[in-house]
Protein backbone atom coordinates (compact mmCIF):
# COMPACT_ATOMS: atom_id res chain seq x y z
CA UNK A 1 0.00 0.00 0.00
CA UNK A 2 1.52 3.39 -1.26
CA UNK A 3 1.29 6.14 1.61
CA UNK A 4 1.08 10.04 0.63
CA UNK A 5 2.78 12.72 1.52
CA UNK A 6 -0.19 15.45 2.63
CA UNK A 7 1.52 17.83 -0.57
CA UNK A 8 0.74 14.59 -2.81
CA UNK A 9 -2.90 14.24 -1.76
CA UNK A 10 -3.77 18.09 -1.91
CA UNK A 11 -2.35 18.06 -5.41
CA UNK A 12 -4.01 15.00 -7.08
CA UNK A 13 -7.64 16.40 -5.13
CA UNK A 14 -7.04 19.84 -6.64
CA UNK A 15 -6.06 17.91 -10.10
CA UNK A 16 -9.32 16.44 -10.07
CA UNK A 17 -11.13 19.44 -9.26
CA UNK A 18 -9.47 21.24 -11.90
CA UNK A 19 -9.78 18.42 -14.79
CA UNK A 20 -14.03 18.58 -13.44
CA UNK A 21 -15.27 20.70 -16.55
CA UNK A 22 -18.48 21.85 -14.54
CA UNK A 23 -16.14 23.49 -11.85
CA UNK A 24 -13.92 24.68 -14.90
CA UNK A 25 -17.10 27.60 -15.54
CA UNK A 26 -19.39 27.96 -12.75
CA UNK A 27 -21.41 30.70 -11.76
CA UNK A 28 -22.33 30.91 -7.72
CA UNK A 29 -25.28 32.92 -5.99
CA UNK A 30 -25.02 34.06 -2.49
CA UNK A 31 -24.06 36.58 -0.06
CA UNK A 32 -20.80 38.58 0.39
CA UNK A 33 -19.62 38.25 4.00
CA UNK A 34 -16.36 38.49 5.68
CA UNK A 35 -15.21 41.30 2.85
CA UNK A 36 -11.29 42.19 2.61
CA UNK A 37 -9.86 44.20 0.21
CA UNK A 38 -6.25 43.80 0.39
CA UNK A 39 -3.86 46.71 -0.50
CA UNK A 40 -2.63 44.65 -3.40
CA UNK A 41 -5.93 45.02 -5.18
CA UNK A 42 -7.16 41.26 -4.53
CA UNK A 43 -10.70 40.63 -2.74
CA UNK A 44 -10.37 37.81 -0.21
CA UNK A 45 -14.40 36.99 1.19
CA UNK A 46 -16.73 34.25 1.73
CA UNK A 47 -19.70 33.66 0.03
CA UNK A 48 -22.67 31.78 1.48
CA UNK A 49 -26.66 30.72 1.87
CA UNK A 50 -28.42 29.62 4.84
CA UNK A 51 -26.92 26.47 4.53
CA UNK A 52 -23.07 26.61 3.59
CA UNK A 53 -20.25 28.91 2.81
CA UNK A 54 -17.60 29.04 0.21
CA UNK A 55 -14.41 30.88 0.11
CA UNK A 56 -13.64 33.32 -2.96
CA UNK A 57 -10.95 35.19 -4.31
CA UNK A 58 -10.63 37.84 -7.10
CA UNK A 59 -7.12 38.83 -7.76
CA UNK A 60 -6.04 42.33 -8.93
CA UNK A 61 -6.40 41.47 -13.17
CA UNK A 62 -10.26 40.96 -12.57
CA UNK A 63 -11.18 43.03 -9.51
CA UNK A 64 -10.38 46.66 -10.67
CA UNK A 65 -12.84 45.33 -13.71
CA UNK A 66 -15.73 45.29 -11.00
CA UNK A 67 -17.44 48.64 -11.42
CA UNK A 68 -18.98 48.68 -8.19
CA UNK A 69 -17.69 48.27 -4.55
CA UNK A 70 -18.77 44.52 -3.05
CA UNK A 71 -19.43 45.15 0.54
CA UNK A 72 -21.06 42.66 3.53
CA UNK A 73 -24.39 41.52 3.08
CA UNK A 74 -24.50 42.34 -0.71
CA UNK A 75 -26.76 39.60 -2.58
CA UNK A 76 -24.60 38.50 -6.09
CA UNK A 77 -23.45 36.17 -8.42
CA UNK A 78 -20.36 35.10 -8.96
CA UNK A 79 -18.76 33.41 -12.30
CA UNK A 80 -15.20 31.24 -12.08
CA UNK A 81 -13.67 27.99 -11.07
CA UNK A 82 -13.15 26.08 -8.44
CA UNK A 83 -9.52 24.91 -6.95
CA UNK A 84 -7.81 24.22 -4.19
CA UNK A 85 -5.40 26.20 -2.19
CA UNK A 86 -2.47 23.94 -1.58
CA UNK A 87 -1.24 25.58 1.69
CA UNK A 88 -4.52 25.22 3.65
CA UNK A 89 -5.73 22.40 1.46
CA UNK A 90 -9.32 24.20 1.26
CA UNK A 91 -11.57 24.35 -2.06
CA UNK A 92 -12.30 27.78 -2.98
CA UNK A 93 -14.14 29.82 -5.84
CA UNK A 94 -11.56 32.23 -8.14
CA UNK A 95 -14.11 34.81 -9.25
CA UNK A 96 -13.84 36.34 -12.44
CA UNK A 97 -16.40 38.30 -12.37
CA UNK A 98 -19.10 39.77 -9.94
CA UNK A 99 -22.93 40.89 -10.34
CA UNK A 100 -24.87 42.61 -8.20
CA UNK A 101 -28.38 39.97 -8.10
CA UNK A 102 -31.10 41.29 -8.73
CA UNK A 103 -29.71 44.64 -10.46
CA UNK A 104 -27.29 45.67 -12.83
CA UNK A 105 -23.38 46.10 -11.62
CA UNK A 106 -23.62 49.60 -13.19
CA UNK A 107 -26.63 50.97 -11.32
CA UNK A 108 -25.05 49.79 -8.33
CA UNK A 109 -21.96 51.46 -8.87
CA UNK A 110 -23.70 54.56 -10.21
CA UNK A 111 -25.93 54.71 -6.45
CA UNK A 112 -22.79 53.91 -4.46
CA UNK A 113 -20.51 56.86 -6.12
CA UNK A 114 -23.68 58.99 -6.19
CA UNK A 115 -24.75 58.03 -2.12
CA UNK A 116 -20.70 58.55 -1.01
CA UNK A 117 -20.12 62.29 -3.30
CA UNK A 118 -23.35 63.23 -1.49
CA UNK A 119 -22.05 62.35 2.01
CA UNK A 120 -18.89 64.61 1.11
CA UNK A 121 -20.89 67.94 0.11
CA UNK A 122 -20.28 67.58 -3.97
CA UNK A 123 -23.42 68.19 -4.51
CA UNK A 124 -24.37 70.93 -2.32
CA UNK A 125 -25.61 74.35 -4.07
CA UNK A 126 -23.65 76.53 -2.13
CA UNK A 127 -20.38 75.41 -4.27
CA UNK A 128 -22.60 76.16 -7.35
CA UNK A 129 -21.47 79.38 -9.29
CA UNK A 130 -23.06 81.45 -10.85
CA UNK A 131 -22.61 81.54 -15.12
CA UNK A 132 -21.22 84.47 -16.69
CA UNK A 133 -24.07 86.29 -18.68
CA UNK A 134 -22.38 87.14 -21.60
CA UNK A 135 -18.86 84.61 -21.75
CA UNK A 136 -16.58 85.86 -24.18
CA UNK A 137 -14.78 82.67 -24.13
CA UNK A 138 -16.11 79.26 -23.80
CA UNK A 139 -14.33 75.84 -23.24
CA UNK A 140 -15.65 72.58 -24.86
CA UNK A 141 -14.64 69.43 -23.60
CA UNK A 142 -16.15 66.54 -25.62
CA UNK A 143 -15.63 64.61 -28.94
CA UNK A 144 -14.79 66.15 -31.89
CA UNK A 145 -17.05 64.00 -33.82
CA UNK A 146 -20.63 63.19 -33.61
CA UNK A 147 -23.68 65.15 -33.04
CA UNK A 148 -23.25 66.88 -30.04
CA UNK A 149 -20.26 68.86 -31.14
CA UNK A 150 -22.20 69.88 -34.15
CA UNK A 151 -25.00 71.57 -32.30
CA UNK A 152 -22.92 73.23 -29.62
CA UNK A 153 -20.76 74.89 -32.52
CA UNK A 154 -23.40 75.80 -34.48
CA UNK A 155 -26.30 77.01 -32.17
CA UNK A 156 -23.41 79.04 -30.41
CA UNK A 157 -22.03 80.68 -33.08
CA UNK A 158 -26.07 81.24 -34.35
CA UNK A 159 -26.88 82.78 -31.14
CA UNK A 160 -23.53 85.07 -30.84
CA UNK A 161 -21.07 85.01 -33.94
CA UNK A 162 -18.03 86.06 -33.32
CA UNK A 163 -17.72 84.75 -29.95
CA UNK A 164 -14.38 82.53 -28.70
CA UNK A 165 -14.48 78.48 -28.67
CA UNK A 166 -11.53 76.18 -27.32
CA UNK A 167 -12.90 73.06 -27.98
CA UNK A 168 -10.84 69.93 -26.17
CA UNK A 169 -10.74 66.86 -27.99
CA UNK A 170 -11.38 63.98 -25.76
CA UNK A 171 -13.09 60.34 -26.40
CA UNK A 172 -16.58 60.29 -24.62
CA UNK A 173 -16.01 56.75 -23.84
CA UNK A 174 -14.35 53.46 -23.47
CA UNK A 175 -11.92 53.29 -20.52
CA UNK A 176 -9.70 55.95 -21.81
CA UNK A 177 -12.61 58.76 -21.70
CA UNK A 178 -12.62 59.26 -17.79
CA UNK A 179 -9.10 60.42 -17.32
CA UNK A 180 -9.07 62.30 -20.61
CA UNK A 181 -12.18 64.17 -19.62
CA UNK A 182 -10.78 65.74 -16.74
CA UNK A 183 -7.65 66.31 -17.98
CA UNK A 184 -9.61 68.49 -20.49
CA UNK A 185 -11.65 70.02 -18.01
CA UNK A 186 -8.22 70.53 -16.24
CA UNK A 187 -6.59 72.09 -18.71
CA UNK A 188 -9.11 74.74 -19.40
CA UNK A 189 -8.63 75.87 -16.20
CA UNK A 190 -4.98 76.76 -16.77
CA UNK A 191 -6.03 78.76 -19.88
CA UNK A 192 -6.24 82.43 -19.72
CA UNK A 193 -9.53 83.71 -20.45
CA UNK A 194 -12.07 80.74 -20.35
CA UNK A 195 -14.87 82.04 -18.75
CA UNK A 196 -17.55 79.05 -18.77
CA UNK A 197 -17.05 75.12 -19.82
CA UNK A 198 -19.43 73.01 -21.15
CA UNK A 199 -18.72 69.12 -20.83
CA UNK A 200 -20.43 66.11 -22.23
CA UNK A 201 -21.36 64.36 -25.20
CA UNK A 202 -25.09 62.54 -27.33
CA UNK A 203 -26.75 60.18 -25.27
CA UNK A 204 -26.36 56.40 -25.12
CA UNK A 205 -26.62 53.65 -23.04
CA UNK A 206 -25.77 53.57 -19.99
CA UNK A 207 -22.76 52.08 -20.56
CA UNK A 208 -21.59 54.50 -23.26
CA UNK A 209 -22.01 57.10 -21.04
CA UNK A 210 -20.53 55.74 -18.06
CA UNK A 211 -16.81 58.09 -18.73
CA UNK A 212 -19.54 60.87 -16.77
CA UNK A 213 -20.39 58.42 -13.64
CA UNK A 214 -16.67 58.30 -12.68
CA UNK A 215 -15.14 59.83 -9.93
CA UNK A 216 -11.98 61.02 -11.64
CA UNK A 217 -14.46 63.22 -13.67
CA UNK A 218 -16.85 63.86 -11.18
CA UNK A 219 -13.79 65.23 -9.05
CA UNK A 220 -12.25 67.09 -11.78
CA UNK A 221 -15.52 69.09 -12.23
CA UNK A 222 -16.12 70.05 -8.57
CA UNK A 223 -12.30 71.56 -8.36
CA UNK A 224 -12.93 73.22 -11.45
CA UNK A 225 -13.04 77.42 -10.99
CA UNK A 226 -14.44 77.70 -13.74
CA UNK A 227 -18.28 77.26 -14.09
CA UNK A 228 -18.97 73.72 -16.10
CA UNK A 229 -22.41 73.09 -17.82
CA UNK A 230 -22.78 69.11 -17.85
CA UNK A 231 -24.77 68.27 -20.84
CA UNK A 232 -24.70 64.24 -21.43
CA UNK A 233 -27.20 62.05 -23.36
CA UNK A 234 -30.71 63.12 -23.77
CA UNK A 235 -33.34 65.06 -21.48
CA UNK A 236 -33.81 61.55 -18.81
CA UNK A 237 -30.22 60.78 -18.86
CA UNK A 238 -28.98 61.81 -15.47
CA UNK A 239 -25.39 61.47 -14.35
CA UNK A 240 -23.05 61.97 -12.17
CA UNK A 241 -21.53 64.98 -13.78
CA UNK A 242 -24.97 66.53 -13.95
CA UNK A 243 -25.56 66.34 -10.11
CA UNK A 244 -21.63 67.93 -9.39
CA UNK A 245 -21.57 70.59 -12.49
CA UNK A 246 -22.54 74.34 -11.99
CA UNK A 247 -25.87 74.04 -14.08
CA UNK A 248 -27.21 70.78 -15.57
CA UNK A 249 -28.29 71.06 -19.50
CA UNK A 250 -30.48 68.33 -20.35
CA UNK A 251 -29.06 68.26 -23.94
CA UNK A 252 -25.64 69.54 -25.73
CA UNK A 253 -28.15 71.80 -27.54
CA UNK A 254 -29.89 72.91 -24.40
CA UNK A 255 -26.53 74.00 -23.00
CA UNK A 256 -25.54 76.06 -25.88
CA UNK A 257 -28.55 77.99 -25.13
CA UNK A 258 -27.62 78.20 -21.59
CA UNK A 259 -24.23 79.10 -22.10
CA UNK A 260 -24.73 82.24 -24.16
CA UNK A 261 -28.18 84.49 -25.20
CA UNK A 262 -29.26 85.22 -28.53
CA UNK A 263 -27.50 88.46 -30.09
CA UNK A 264 -30.46 89.48 -31.41
CA UNK A 265 -32.70 88.91 -28.68
CA UNK A 266 -30.46 90.98 -26.68
CA UNK A 267 -30.62 93.65 -28.80
CA UNK A 268 -34.39 93.42 -29.31
CA UNK A 269 -34.09 93.96 -25.63
CA UNK A 270 -31.44 96.86 -25.33
CA UNK A 271 -33.73 98.95 -27.49
CA UNK A 272 -36.68 98.21 -25.33
CA UNK A 273 -34.66 98.93 -22.72
CA UNK A 274 -33.61 102.46 -24.21
CA UNK A 275 -37.18 103.48 -24.87
CA UNK A 276 -38.32 102.58 -21.68
CA UNK A 277 -35.04 104.67 -20.32
CA UNK A 278 -35.91 107.79 -22.16
CA UNK A 279 -39.61 107.23 -21.37
CA UNK A 280 -38.78 107.11 -17.66
CA UNK A 281 -36.40 110.35 -18.07
CA UNK A 282 -39.04 112.08 -19.73
CA UNK A 283 -41.93 111.24 -17.32
CA UNK A 284 -39.10 112.10 -14.18
CA UNK A 285 -38.40 116.08 -15.75
CA UNK A 286 -42.28 116.57 -16.50
CA UNK A 287 -42.50 115.61 -12.79
CA UNK A 288 -39.95 117.62 -11.64
CA UNK A 289 -41.03 121.04 -13.55
CA UNK A 290 -44.48 120.68 -11.93
CA UNK A 291 -43.10 120.19 -8.53
CA UNK A 292 -40.37 123.61 -9.65
CA UNK A 293 -43.46 125.54 -10.59
CA UNK A 294 -45.27 124.87 -7.37
CA UNK A 295 -42.75 125.96 -5.71
CA UNK A 296 -42.24 129.26 -7.83
CA UNK A 297 -46.18 129.52 -6.85
CA UNK A 298 -45.35 129.54 -3.17
CA UNK A 299 -46.11 132.59 -1.02
CA UNK A 300 -42.39 133.00 -0.08
CA UNK A 301 -41.57 133.45 -3.79
CA UNK A 302 -43.90 135.82 -4.86
CA UNK A 303 -44.08 138.39 -1.67
CA UNK A 304 -41.18 137.51 0.15
CA UNK A 305 -40.97 141.09 1.89
CA UNK A 306 -44.39 140.13 3.19
CA UNK A 307 -42.62 136.59 4.54
CA UNK A 308 -39.74 138.13 6.10
CA UNK A 309 -41.31 141.25 7.23
CA UNK A 310 -44.38 140.13 8.67
CA UNK A 311 -44.58 136.58 10.52
CA UNK A 312 -41.13 136.42 10.49
CA UNK A 313 -40.32 139.87 12.12
CA UNK A 314 -43.39 138.97 14.30
CA UNK A 315 -41.38 135.80 15.58
CA UNK A 316 -38.29 137.43 15.92
CA UNK A 317 -39.41 140.25 18.12
CA UNK A 318 -41.05 137.23 20.67
CA UNK A 319 -37.44 135.82 20.35
CA UNK A 320 -36.00 139.01 21.48
CA UNK A 321 -38.17 139.73 24.14
CA UNK A 322 -38.18 135.94 25.76
CA UNK A 323 -33.74 136.86 25.46
CA UNK A 324 -33.93 139.69 27.27
CA UNK A 325 -36.03 138.22 29.67
CA UNK A 326 -33.64 134.98 30.50
CA UNK A 327 -30.69 137.26 30.25
CA UNK A 328 -32.15 139.57 33.21
CA UNK A 329 -33.27 136.40 35.33
CA UNK A 330 -29.59 134.79 34.98
CA UNK A 331 -28.55 138.32 36.00
CA UNK A 332 -31.19 138.61 38.69
CA UNK A 333 -29.95 134.84 40.09
CA UNK A 334 -26.50 135.07 39.91
CA UNK A 335 -26.64 139.20 41.42
CA UNK A 336 -28.13 137.78 44.49
CA UNK A 337 -25.90 135.25 44.92
CA UNK A 338 -22.76 137.46 44.65
CA UNK A 339 -24.46 139.53 47.23
CA UNK A 340 -24.44 136.80 49.45
CA UNK A 341 -21.03 135.53 48.70
CA UNK A 342 -20.02 138.94 49.36
CA UNK A 343 -20.77 139.13 52.81
CA UNK A 344 -19.52 135.79 53.72
CA UNK A 345 -16.34 137.23 52.41
CA UNK A 346 -16.73 140.13 54.32
CA UNK A 347 -17.19 139.00 57.72
CA UNK A 348 -14.21 136.39 56.96
CA UNK A 349 -12.25 139.97 55.77
CA UNK A 350 -8.84 141.55 58.06
CA UNK A 351 -10.61 144.30 57.68
CA UNK A 352 -13.37 144.32 59.27
CA UNK A 353 -11.47 142.41 62.47
CA UNK A 354 -9.49 145.84 62.13
CA UNK A 355 -12.46 148.07 62.24
CA UNK A 356 -13.51 146.65 65.37
CA UNK A 357 -10.15 148.33 67.08
CA UNK A 358 -7.78 145.36 66.43
CA UNK A 359 -4.28 145.65 64.90
CA UNK A 360 -2.19 143.64 63.23
CA UNK A 361 2.02 143.77 64.36
CA UNK A 362 4.73 142.51 61.48
CA UNK A 363 8.22 142.82 61.73
CA UNK A 364 9.07 146.10 59.93
CA UNK A 365 9.50 144.93 56.58
CA UNK A 366 5.95 143.04 57.02
CA UNK A 367 6.81 139.35 56.30
CA UNK A 368 6.19 138.03 59.17
CA UNK A 369 3.23 138.46 62.10
CA UNK A 370 4.71 138.82 65.24
CA UNK A 371 1.54 136.65 67.44
CA UNK A 372 4.00 136.21 70.96
CA UNK A 373 6.60 138.08 72.42
CA UNK A 374 9.07 134.91 71.92
CA UNK A 375 9.44 136.32 68.59
CA UNK A 376 11.34 139.98 68.90
CA UNK A 377 14.27 141.45 71.04
CA UNK A 378 14.27 144.36 72.41
CA UNK A 379 15.52 146.89 69.97
CA UNK A 380 13.59 145.88 67.41
CA UNK A 381 11.71 147.95 64.73
CA UNK A 382 8.26 146.48 64.24
CA UNK A 383 5.22 147.58 61.70
CA UNK A 384 1.56 147.97 63.34
CA UNK A 385 -1.12 147.65 61.13
CA UNK A 386 -4.24 149.63 61.89
CA UNK A 387 -7.39 150.07 60.06
CA UNK A 388 -5.84 153.07 58.79
CA UNK A 389 -2.52 154.00 58.41
CA UNK A 390 0.47 151.91 59.71
CA UNK A 391 3.20 152.37 62.32
CA UNK A 392 6.50 152.18 62.95
CA UNK A 393 7.37 151.21 66.36
CA UNK A 394 10.90 150.24 67.94
CA UNK A 395 10.78 147.63 71.05
CA UNK A 396 11.97 149.24 74.61
CA UNK A 397 11.16 145.89 76.07
CA UNK A 398 8.66 143.53 76.58
CA UNK A 399 6.69 141.31 79.08
CA UNK A 400 5.48 137.74 79.29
Amino acid sequence: MRVLTVQELTRHIKMLLEKDYLLANVWVRGEISNFKPASSGHFYFTLKDDCSSLKVVMFRSRSRLVPFRPENGMAVTIRGYISLYERDGNYQLYAQEIEPDGTGALYLAFEQLKARLQKEGLFDRKYKKELPLLPRRIGLVTSPTGAAVRDLLEIIRRRWPGLQIVLVSVPVQGATAPPAVARGIELLNRVGGIELIIVGRGGGSLEEIWAFNTEIVARSIFRSTVPVISAVGHETDLTISDLVADVRASTPSAAAELAVPDKREMERRLVTLKSRLVQALRESAVRSRRRLDTCLAHRIFTHPRDTLCGSRQQSLDQLHRRLTQDVRGVIERKGGSLAILAGQLQALSPLATLARGYSICTTSDGRQIIRDTESVEKGDRLSVLLLRGKLQCLVEGKTT
